[in-house]
């Protein structure tokens, strides 16, 4: 339930060849920037490069008032809405929504992902058609500072990592004001419900609720 090819689809990403080098999607954290910096000059004529390392599809809508820095990618029929603060280290997929006051930082974000209101996303993967609801936020350096753990029940993996926000798989909805503590990760079509305060590792096709109880979603 860890790795990268148990929660993302990598046909939706321009960094799939790049996450494809690792197992653990906390792997690819350090390198996004440098990433990011050798995949802009390849994207040929359909981005333009608004200033240096910034890179903007044509047919992307990005408002006057939102702030691109480098280095970052922002792909095809996506909206920056107003007032947006990409602090840089972020690539944006294609139909993609970063919404009024929303902050990116040291980020990948998949095809057709929405963090559309009020958003802190940072050191963190959406994958496919997540969405994170208004208010929601991921907190990517634990209270004392030590390097961030994942825990899965008893199961403890080392990451390493200082700053390491949430991988959220595909097709994942967090709901509003919900909170994803430094080393979530969220399995594939689960729902995280409202205000909630969330950590370690919730299944695929699940539900966490307030209380941190989590059920499986009933077959369809």
């Amino acid at each position: 339930m860890h790795t990268i090819a148990d929660l993302y689809d990598l046909d939706h990403s321009l960094a799939a060849d790049y996450l494809r080098q690792f197992t653990y999607p906390w792997e690819a954290l350090k390198g996004i920037k440098d990433m990011i910096l050798q995949l802009g000059p390849t994207l040929g004529e359909d981005y333009e490069q608004r200033e240096e390392n910034v890179w903007v599809h044509k047919t992307a809508k990005v408002a006057p008032t939102a702030f691109l820095g480098a280095p970052c990618i922002i792909g095809p029929n996506t909206e920056v809405r107003h007032c947006a603060f990409i602090r840089g280290s972020a690539l944006v997929g294609a139909d993609c929504v970063v919404g009024n006051s929303v902050e990116l930082k040291n980020v990948i974000l998949f095809d057709h992902v929405q963090t559309p209101h009020y958003n802190y996303v940072g050191d963190s993967i959406l994958g496919y058609y997540s969405h994170m609801g208004a208010g929601s936020i991921t907190s990517n350096v634990k209270s004392d500072k030590q390097l961030v753990v994942v825990r899965d029940g008893e199961e403890k993996i080392e990451t390493g990592v200082k700053k390491f926000g949430a991988m959220v798989g595909d097709y994942v909805e967090v709901g509003c004001n919900a909170v994803l503590n430094p080393g979530t990760v969220i399995g594939r079509h689960s729902n995280v419900y409202p205000t909630s305060c969330v950590r370690g590792v919730v299944p695929a096709n699940a539900i966490w609720k307030n209380s941190g109880k989590v059920i499986l979603k009933e077959e369809r």
